[in-house]
């Protein structure tokens, strides 16, 4: 997909006031407002090492 055309809505002054965006761009755009809406709600759980998550990964047969 190339670059995005976005358009604009003006008012009568000549101010943006929205924009129109593909489909699939506002659909993606949505997708990762989700993804760091998450990532904010996880902010403060514990971390584990790389390590760590490979080994669990083995452990459940999924690596």
């Amino acid at each position: 997909m190339g670059k995005p055309q976005e358009q604009y809505i003006i008012d009568e002054k000549g101010q943006k006031t929205a924009v129109v965006l593909p489909i699939e761009v506002y659909e993606e755009l949505l997708e990762d407002l989700h993804d760091l809406a998450i990532i904010a709600e996880r902010r403060d759980e514990p971390t584990i090492s790389f390590e760590e998550l490979k080994k669990r990964l083995r452990e459940d047969g999924l690596l």
